[in-house]
């Protein structure tokens, strides 16, 4: 994957013609048309020679190329990690029902967090047209995320399409890419003051994952709260599990065996905190008397957890939407912009004072 895209990277500015593409089949400009419209019948020989050299130079027809063949469709691709987290879910919805409002397509893919699959959809959906691709969702910001999206920003950019991140940062902010995001590490910070306020001083953080870019501003946001408490360094405790329930669930059960002087959880997403409020009902202790518990995103089930969960509550729909409606409302100037959506605190009944005689 990293040679497509260093030798992808020289002409990423430059759009290939369709006079390359024939010189490089060896075939008449005439016979590349009549290929890639479809329209006239050419011998498969010359028909797979032609792709291939098409492929190869890394060829996007333009827009009015992609008329000829049916494409240049109004259309947004959104790629997410999985559809079954109600977060990505609630993003997608977004992205859909802004799209639709405009009377546009939307086609959703997943990507398991596996790159490849990833630039495959990327690239599929670069070939088919589409207009906006979004990718969704916190990332581990390695020097090869770094690369591949910086190839992407401009593959796209060159093919008359836009490259939108929503939920994770630019890795630079001179690619032709809009970024979208919410405020991770304030709404962090504000969640740890809560339970600070209800007087919490062995707070752990449960749901690190190191590089992972949303995960790491919430962690920073929880230090930040802490230190202006007066807790110095040490007071963090910050429990590398990952998300998902499951791995909220084997942490806290863990965590109960090694450690009990503590009294409040700051679950890195509601998912987590799902998982960590059966493990404390499994080992006979109640949420808030025991043990204070708070989430992230603030997901339509937090209410219905037991008891009900104070979270986060994270603009994920209208992330998806603001994705859309910037990107088409300034196309010109999209590239590089950068829209910072606020988030804020819902207080249920998962926190209160720590029980007397428990350490603080």
């Amino acid at each position: 994957m990293g040679n497509d895209m260093t030798e992808a990277e020289p002409t990423a500015k430059r759009r290939v013609t369709i006079r390359e593409v024939a010189e490089r089949a060896g075939v008449s400009m005439a016979t590349v048309s009549r290929v890639l419209s479809g329209n006239h019948p050419v011998p498969a020989s010359t028909r797979a020679r032609v792709l291939r050299a098409a492929r190869d130079l890394d060829y996007v027809a333009n827009a009015h190329a992609r008329a000829l063949v049916g494409g240049g469709r109004k259309m947004v691709a959104v790629v997410l990690r999985q559809v079954t987290s109600p977060f990505y879910a609630q993003v997608a919805e977004g992205v859909e029902a802004e799209a639709a409002a405009r009377g546009w397509l939307c086609l959703v893919g997943t990507t398991g967090g596996d790159p490849q699959r990833e630039l495959e959809f990327v690239q599929l959906m670069r070939e088919e047209g589409a207009r906006l691709v979004i990718l969704v969702g916190g990332v581990v910001e390695d020097d090869a995320y770094r690369e591949r999206v910086a190839h992407y920003a401009h593959a796209l950019d060159s093919a008359g399409a836009r490259l939108v991140l929503c939920g994770r940062p630019a890795p630079d902010p001179d690619i032709p890419a809009l970024v979208v995001e919410f405020d991770n590490e304030a709404g962090a910070h504000a969640i740890t003051g809560h339970l600070l306020s209800a007087g919490h001083r062995g707070i752990v953080f449960l749901g690190g994952l190191p590089g992972n870019t949303a995960l790491d501003a919430r962690v920073a946001g929880y230090r930040t709260a802490l230190a202006e408490h007066g807790l110095p360094p040490e007071a963090a405790h910050v429990i590398d599990c990952g998300l998902g329930r499951a791995a909220g669930h084997r942490a806290m059960t863990q965590l109960l065996k090694e450690t009990p002087d503590f009294t409040a959880v700051f679950a890195g997403d509601d998912m987590v905190a799902a998982g960590a409020l059966r493990a404390i009902a499994d080992a006979g202790l109640r949420v808030p008397d025991d043990i204070s518990v708070v989430g992230y995103n603030d997901i339509p089930l937090a209410e219905d957890f037991n008891p009900p969960l104070t979270t986060v509550r994270t603009p994920a729909e209208e992330l998806g939407r603001a994705a859309v409606r910037i990107a088409l409302r300034d196309p010109e100037h999209a590239a590089g912009a950068h829209h910072l959506l606020g988030t804020h605190i819902v207080v249920r009944d998962s926190v209160q004072p720590p029980p007397p005689g428990r350490p603080h």
